[in-house]
């Protein structure tokens, strides 16, 4: 048989494999009920069938903690991106408790806590149903990374830090786990100690966060040690402590960046993934990116927003 039937035949073989690309599947489990609302959890998946268990991204959607949904069009993208990937993605409802509230503030902050506080409970539902189904769902537990956009991004932020710092909110997760990796688009940190200090070293994370959010800080807003602390007082924290992170900073725009990198940095976000969770490398990256052809609103804040 000659160089060119051999060629052919190769060629034919493979054919399948480019022209019909494993189908992304997705399934929907109720994974608890509270306050009498059912909390589910869609998981996307490729048809393929993996060899070895696989890493999981457990996503948070946005919507200042008083609107949004877990299957959102504008994630639809980042979804089927990582499912194709070889990931379970995992997408969760959680409760929105700053519906009906006013502008939270250094003065009133006490809705936005105790929001934070009920996503994160949340969360850690979430995760403890994956840990507890992690054999039926093929998932490689020492590979779940948590990820958020705006609400979201606050609240995975938020509960990476309550479970490295030995908070009793942490508490009902088991002890030995921990997440693999944070991913937050224009998220924060709610802290009454200041700049939060982390008693363990926080999952490498990966932060992309706009200069004029107004809605989200990014930097800090607040009074005496009690504040909301944006990417850029996290990443300083991460600096001084050397923490692995990368904090992306998009010059002059707004609350915009909790959103379109789930779009346009899907290869630098897999990257991340690559580098700092599966291969453990321990850089510290600051990256400014300014765009000159991307217009950005940056008018939206807390009062006009929730008012």
């Amino acid at each position: 048989m000659n160089c060119r039937k051999l060629t052919t035949i190769f060629v034919l073989l493979l054919t399948p494999f480019f022209l019909f690309p494993a189908e992304i599947r997705k399934e929907t489990r109720i994974f608890a009920v509270k306050e009498q609302q059912e909390l589910k959890m869609d998981i996307y998946f490729s048809g393929s069938s993996p060899i070895s268990a696989q890493p999981c991204l457990l996503f948070v959607f946005g919507g200042g903690f008083k609107e949004g949904t877990r299957d959102a069009a504008l994630y639809t993208d980042y979804f089927r991106h990582f499912a194709s990937k070889g990931f379970k993605v995992v997408s969760i409802d959680y409760r929105l408790g700053m519906k009906g509230q006013k502008a939270p503030g250094i003065f009133n902050n006490k809705p936005l806590q105790q929001a934070i506080a009920m996503a994160v409970e949340d969360v850690y539902s979430a995760t403890n149903y994956l840990l507890q189904h992690a054999g039926e769902l093929n998932i490689d537990t020492s590979r779940i990374i948590i990820s958020g956009s705006s609400a979201g991004a606050m609240t995975v932020l938020q509960a990476d830090y309550e479970k490295r710092d030995h908070r009793e909110t942490a508490k009902v997760l088991p002890d030995d786990f921990q997440y693999a990796g944070v991913i937050a688009f224009a998220g924060s940190v709610f802290s009454k100690e200041g700049t939060p200090s982390y008693d363990t070293t926080p999952a490498p994370t990966l932060f992309f966060h706009g200069s004029k959010d107004k809605l989200v800080p990014y930097n800090k807003t607040r009074f005496f040690k009690l504040g909301v602390f944006g990417s850029k007082s996290l990443a300083e924290r991460f600096k001084e402590k050397g923490y692995p992170y990368t904090f992306y900073t998009m010059e002059d725009i707004g609350h915009d960046v909790s959103e379109y990198p789930m779009k346009e940095f899907l290869p630098e976000i897999e990257q991340f993934i690559r580098d700092f969770v599966f291969d453990k490398k321990q850089w510290m990256l600051e990256i400014y990116l300014k765009d000159k052809f991307r217009k950005s609103d940056t008018s939206t804040d807390p009062g006009n927003y929730y008012n």
